[in-house]
């Protein structure tokens, strides 16, 4: 009322106070209608989406949404490729090595907790941080600064707007770890009051719900039953082995429906967020099980698919297409296990067992590597914090027909824990780490290895016999440890941090083999796993990332370098938040309006680095046959792009070369 000072106003004048006042709450109106957010975002995440998979008879549905918004040609994954690490960067637009998080899973020994079943958390051996509960402690230990930089969902709280995430649990939670929004994971629903508020309305919660409150405060209703349970997958004869000819279903197909349905049917006309996360599992755990390209991989990808439709013909039912920004992105992309083919042929898979040998079209029966194992036998000291593994296909089947690694019986329970078959013995950590022990978090396509003590000869030793295994591709080690010959440093790919491990090495991989009709095949830790990603393969770096809606330019195939670090500062941008020290960029050349950017204005160029040769090296290849080869080295293909005089770099892929 700065215009109409009381002073001024005789007090008989009632029409003019009221004239004054009713000017007043207009202009506080008009304030607060520029506060607000004009439009909505959506994030639906598809966890391990090739762009390559994006089809007519699979997904047409995001095959529309690409066509009328903007496609992202050539977007990038965080390395290593995993969904934690990638889901930290959405989280925040920036790279490990300045979050500090290195997660799937990682060595954080001295932390304490329950996770989400209620159970103790062994923090002595490497954690998995797919829990909501295992990140909650995480943070705790990390004295609350889980992730050292803000987050997007944090910001916009503070900005007024309302968030919501639902989903996988882990990568959906960490999204809003402070948990200031509506939560909806595999494992819980917070806060509590959100929690009654489903129930209230009818909906079923996930059974561990109930071990993240009192029980005199929470109950399961008795109906409840276990909408998230994912149900079992389909095995060989052996017990172990998925069957890849499988095409009856995938595991998270009901529980991904009861998750969206909850979102689409409550969450979103009843919470009415601004902001939301949703993300769901297929087709990646899909593909860990059968594998890409595998008859239930198409299925995963219509399932997800329906989904997409659902939530867009929703936005349409309660009026909100026309405002809300709907993004589809996947964490990273995934590629199919497997050795050199010339070793292990792809395979005939018939009555659940593995068959005869066909070479152009079967599946993989190789590829599996335990590192505890292979430094086990180089007389290392390591440990993964695993018991026995048994892994009869995935760990090889030679050209004859015979295994890379025979099953072997534990009669008594003396070495496993108790009896039954193994091709791997235990590697789990002792109550007290033996002087130069390394602790190994495998993690699928890279694995993380930390030495306790910091012994400098031994992480050299290591490294060099990292070099001289043909599974093993570029390799990135801590910076105390100063010039390795054929390493770079951890800060050469934003890794370097306190909390990183001492050397990074991802898996090798052949971006042209073809398993399925799919291209891009892995070595990976060892597991009974088809399908992986986490290395710096182009396959698993190259992701799908697509944008639709009013913010965003129509039927644009963007071909600058984009990354999944860039989402956080786009969005903080689109929704008028405020998100510093962030290692992204935002996507200027894809927006509408005044925020947009000539795609001519960029600039971008080749920055590859070329590794100098490690000599002198006894090369092994997987079957433990000698290679001729005696010089290791890799090259990182990157790309700079520059934006407004700031540089901003790309990884492309990273590989190794043998000579």
């Amino acid at each position: 009322m700065a215009n109409c000072p009381l002073s001024s106003l005789p007090m008989t004048s009632l029409r003019s106070l009221l004239v004054c006042f009713a000017v007043a709450v207009a202009a506080v109106s008009a304030t607060a209608a520029v506060a607000a957010p004009a439009r909505r975002v959506i994030v639906f995440v598809w966890d391990g989406m090739r762009p390559d998979a994006i089809s007519e008879d699979d997904t047409p549905n995001l095959k529309a949404l690409a066509d009328r918004g903007v496609f992202f040609a050539d977007n990038h994954a965080t390395y290593p490729t995993f969904t934690m690490v990638n889901a930290s960067s959405f989280a925040t637009g920036s790279f490990p090595g300045t979050i500090g998080f290195f997660g799937n899973r990682f060595w954080a020994p001295g932390g304490k907790g329950l996770d989400a079943k209620g159970g103790a958390i062994d923090f002595a051996s490497p954690v998995y941080t797919e829990d909501y509960a295992v990140l909650r402690a995480l943070d705790e230990y990390y004295d609350h600064e889980l992730l050292q930089v803000p987050n997007l969902l944090s910001r916009a709280q503070k900005a007024g707007l309302k968030t919501a995430v639902v989903g996988k649990s882990g990568p959906a939670f960490l999204q809003d770890y402070h948990e200031g929004g509506v939560i909806l994971d595999e494992n819980v629903a917070l806060p509590l009051a959100f929690a009654k508020r489903l129930q209230k309305a009818g909906r079923p919660l996930p059974a561990n719900a109930v071990n993240a409150y009192p029980s005199d405060r929470f109950s399961l209703e008795p109906d409840n039953d276990r909408p998230t349970a994912q149900a079992p997958a389909v095995m060989l004869k052996d017990g172990v082995s998925s069957d890849p000819t499988d095409g009856a279903g995938t595991p998270s197909t009901a529980s991904n429906a009861y998750l969206m349905d909850t979102f689409l049917g409550y969450i979103l006309p009843v919470e009415k967020p601004d902001v939301s996360f949703v993300w769901l599992r297929n087709p990646d755990a899909t593909e860990h099980l059968y594998g890409v390209g595998s008859p239930n991989f198409h299925v995963a990808l219509r399932a997800q698919d329906e989904l997409l439709g659902k939530l867009e013909a929703k936005l349409r039912e309660l009026g909100l297409d026309a405002d809300t920004d709907l993004i589809v992105v996947s964490d990273h992309a995934h590629s199919n296990i497997a050795g050199p083919a010339d070793l292990f042929p792809l395979r005939v898979v018939n009555d659940g067992r593995v068959a005869g040998i066909d070479a152009d079209w079967g599946y993989s029966v190789s590829g599996a590597v335990r590192l505890a194992d292979e430094m086990t036998r180089a007389g290392f000291a390591a440990f993964d914090g695993f018991g026995c593994i048994h892994a009869p296909v995935m760990s090889g089947i030679r050209a004859d027909g015979t295994p890379l690694r025979p099953t072997r019986y534990d009669d008594d329970g003396r070495l496993c824990g108790k009896p039954g078959p193994y091709t791997t013995p235990s590697y789990k950590l002792p109550a007290t780490l033996p002087k130069g022990a390394f602790v190994l978090a495998p993690n699928g396509g890279s694995e993380y290895l930390y030495q306790p003590e910091h012994d400098a000869a031994l992480v050299l030793r290591a490294v060099r016999f990292l070099q001289s295994r043909q599974p093993f591709g570029a390799i990135f080690v801590d910076q105390r440890y100063g010039h390795i010959p054929g390493t770079l440093p951890l800060a050469s790919v934003h890794l370097e941090n306190r909390r990183s491990p001492d050397i990074i090495a991802s898996y090798d991989y052949d971006a042209h083999a073809v398993v399925q009709g799919f291209r891009g095949t892995l070595y990976s830790s060892m597991s009974n796993e088809r399908g992986m990603h986490g290395s710096f393969s182009p396959v698993d770096v190259h992701n799908t990332l697509i944008a639709s809606g009013p913010h965003f330019r129509r039927g644009m195939r963007d071909e600058l370098p984009s990354g999944n670090v860039d989402l956080a500062p786009t969005l903080a941008n689109v929704l008028g938040v405020k998100l510093d020290r962030t290692d992204g960029r935002v996507l200027r050349e894809a927006l509408e309006g005044g925020e947009g950017r000539a795609v001519d204005a960029y600039r971008v160029s080749p920055a590859d680095v070329r590794t100098d040769e490690a000599t002198g090296l006894s090369m092994q290849r997987i079957d433990g046959s000698a290679s001729p080869a005696t010089t290791y080295r890799f090259t990182l293909k990157t790309k700079q792009l520059e934006d407004g005089g700031r540089k901003y770099i790309y990884f492309d892929e990273a590989k190794a070369e043998r000579h």
